[in-house]
């Protein structure tokens, strides 16, 4: 795979175009994330549920178009204003606030009422004159049509009503020509229409549940930027005890140096070949460990106690320099089980793929500036692995899947039939994404399959 051309014909994004894609779907999920637990859009969802239910478009509809006159409220203040305007109930009323006029009524109901039919009396008595005056006036007809008459009974009824404060407060809506504007519905719509005009709300729902639910595999398990080694560890990690980790082989020109040949500086980690003797223990085919003197001192470094994950997205920032063969990829630790190679130089060419004796299988990278950084990166699904340079997909092996957790494993060495000399492995930043099965929208698939 000839990157240069990638680059020149855009198949591939430039290492820096690349990182800022990734950098840009992280920070989108994590902004989605956020707003999904915001009060925010909590309010927003409960806000439209009752703006869209059949109530408040009801209510919505009565107070923009139903008419006062067309309302109880307005029926019956427009009653209770006729009524009160009747000269007749005025007369009545006029009647009633007349002092001589209440104790005539009062007199009425007396024994002595019947005086005021007897001319002598009335003679006698001037008040008995003024009450038979008024026994006959227009005024008292006027009272006694109007005492038992249905529009006294009606406006008394009015009059109660039309005073109590619920009455007051739902004939003030109903009277007011703004009641939409001024109710609680009209708020309510109008903070929905503010959040749903807001940055987060429109971005929540522009963002596609599937382009999130990849986006997903964005959010790091593991993240190095190798400001510091905590995360690694000289050797191999082994899983047999019994192994001398970190031991070289008798084919090979340089002794690994126990970590004291990988630094950890200006956001990168690089391990060096160095040209300095060392007498360390090496693995001789046929005798075993030996111990010998080497010529050159490099590092091979591991993960182990700080990570390991079975599938998912693995990613490093990597480049060369020097001669030497360099690795940086994922083992188990376990002899006879796979390595994975993200990235590695074999001294003259740069490769990725699968190494596993019989069944190893690699893919060449021509056009590779060894002064710049790619992302190597690797995924492992459940059916098949994949290998990347930036985004570029380098190679695809189905079935092929590693039985169990590995873990990054960064080594540079020489072998003892090339000619040695000084290199560098530099790795500025190595990240680990949780497995795309098990997104929430991969888990909802199996859900249904198994339906």
């Amino acid at each position: 795979m000839n990157l240069f051309a990638a680059r020149l014909t855009r198949k591939m994004l430039s290492t820096e175009a690349f990182e800022k894609t990734v950098y840009d779907m992280q920070e989108r999920v994590k902004r989605y994330r956020q707003i999904e637990k915001s009060p925010e859009l909590a309010e927003y969802q409960e806000l439209k549920k009752r703006i869209e239910s059949s109530d408040f478009k009801e209510r919505k509809q009565e107070l923009v178009s139903r008419k006062y006159k067309d309302t109880a409220e307005g029926r019956k203040m427009l009653d209770y204003k006729r009524l009160t305007a009747s000269k007749e109930i005025k007369r009545y009323r006029e009647a009633l606030a007349d002092p001589l006029f209440r104790d005539f009524l009062q007199f009425r109901e007396t024994p002595d009422f019947q005086k005021v039919h007897s001319a002598e009396e009335r003679k006698a008595d001037s008040l008995l004159k003024k009450y038979y005056d008024l026994y006959n006036s227009s005024l008292y007809k006027n009272y006694m049509k109007v005492l038992n008459s249905s529009e006294l009974k009606q406006l008394t009824a009015l009059e109660e009503e039309v005073n109590t404060e619920d009455f007051k407060v739902r004939h003030a809506l109903w009277e007011d020509n703004k009641r939409w504007e001024h109710s609680d519905e009209y708020r309510i719509e109008q903070r929905f229409n503010q959040l749903a005009k807001s940055d987060d709300i429109k971005f929540y729902f522009t963002q596609r549940e599937e382009r999130i639910d990849w986006a997903e595999l964005f959010r790091p398990a593991f993240d190095d930027d190798m400001s510091s080694g905590k995360n690694w560890k000289p050797g191999f990690g082994y899983a047999n005890p019994a192994m001398k980790d970190g031991h070289s082989r008798t084919s090979e020109r340089q002794a690994y140096n126990d970590g004291k040949n990988t630094f950890f500086a200006e956001g990168r980690m690089d391990v060096e070949t160095r040209a300095e003797s060392k007498k360390a223990i090496a693995w001789d085919e046929k005798k075993g460990f030996v111990e010998e003197v080497f010529d050159f001192t490099s590092d091979a470094m591991n993960t182990k106690e700080a990570f390991a994950q079975e599938s998912g997205l693995f990613m490093a920032k990597i480049r060369t320099q020097g001669v030497g063969h360099h690795f940086f990829g994922l083992t188990t630790g376990k002899q006879n089980t796979p390595m994975i190679a993200l990235y590695h130089f074999n001294g003259k060419r740069h490769q990725v793929g699968y190494v596993d004796g019989q069944n190893t299988k690699m893919v060449d990278l021509t056009g590779v500036l060894r002064s710049m950084y790619h992302v190597y990166a690797f995924r492992w699904t459940k059916h098949e692995l994949i290998w990347y340079v930036n985004d570029l997909e380098l190679l695809r092996i189905p079935n092929r899947l590693p039985k169990e957790a590995m873990f990054f494993l960064a080594q540079s060495w020489l072998p003892k039939a090339e000619k040695g000399g000084e290199g560098k492995l530099k790795v500025q930043w190595a990240r680990v994404f949780r497995s795309v099965d098990d997104s929430p929208l991969a888990q909802r698939n199996e859900a249904e399959k198994k339906k």
